[in-house]
């Protein structure tokens, strides 16, 4: 009786660890990862139970080897981090599709100068409401514009001359391509600013020598000069990294 006894629970004991085996056996998944409808470049992902490590690529795709009940976690800078359990079912389809959050990212109030409402419009010395000029400003202003206008005050005889020869020895519109250049510059010191020189390389991917002409070429954006001025930090991230898989389009024809 003993014998019979053992040779029905040595069977038994190979398809429990058969089934075992089959539950804990790894597979490599595929993946994509959006937020909302748009793919998502740069996500890390990482294994929490092998430690294994793998980055969404330019369509927010990646691979990476799982089994029943590993915990993947997705991390990026500007993206709410996500836990996600892998189930039967996951490795059964052998694809994950992964949706992810914009992370609402404040930015500090930094107090430069504790006396800074005391302004000279408020000591007088200058009136209420005037306009404040950048340096090229004050040189256009000081310069003067010419407008149509203007000439009514030549039949007066009180046309003013500067305008009228600066606009014809070129002048004027060198003060304004000035201005433009002077407000792109401080558009690019506002990059600065917000977003470390790491930002660039390590999460949109941008290779170190390309990141300079990447400013200036997102400065001619309205759309980013719009946000900087109003230094919305959350609404820009997103357009950046839209304007950075478009510029490395742009770079890779050119070393083509």
């Amino acid at each position: 009786m003993k014998s019979n006894s053992t040779l029905h629970i040595i069977p038994l004991l190979f398809f429990v660890q058969i089934g075992f085996a089959q539950k804990t056996v790894s597979k490599e998944i595929l993946g994509q990862i959006f937020e909302k409808q748009k793919a998502v470049e740069g996500v890390t992902i990482i294994n929490n139970t092998s430690q294994v490590t793998t980055i969404s690529d330019v369509n927010g795709m990646f691979s990476i080897e799982i089994k029943e009940g590993d915990v993947l976690v997705f991390s990026a800078v500007n993206l709410e981090p996500l836990k996600r359990r892998i189930t039967s079912d996951d490795l059964e389809s052998g694809k994950l599709q992964i949706t992810m959050i914009i992370k609402e990212i404040e930015l500090k109030e930094v107090v430069v100068n504790e006396n800074a409402t005391i302004t000279t419009e408020k000591l007088g010395i200058v009136p209420e409401g005037q306009k404040t000029y950048t340096p090229a400003e004050r040189k256009l202003a000081t310069a003067g514009d010419l407008k149509a206008i203007d000439f009514l005050g030549l039949l007066g005889g009180s046309m003013k001359l500067d305008p009228v020869i600066n606009k014809i020895n070129g002048r004027t519109a060198k003060l304004k391509k000035l201005i433009e250049v002077e407000r792109k510059e401080l558009n690019i010191e506002k990059l600065g600013y917000l977003f470390e020189d790491s930002y660039y390389t390590d999460y949109l991917k941008i290779p170190s020598d390309y990141v300079s002409g990447f400013k200036f070429h997102i400065v001619e954006n309205q759309e980013v000069c719009d946000l900087l001025k109003e230094n919305n930090k959350t609404k820009l991230t997103p357009l950046m990294s839209e304007l950075a898989l478009k510029y490395k389009e742009i770079i890779a024809s050119d070393i083509k």
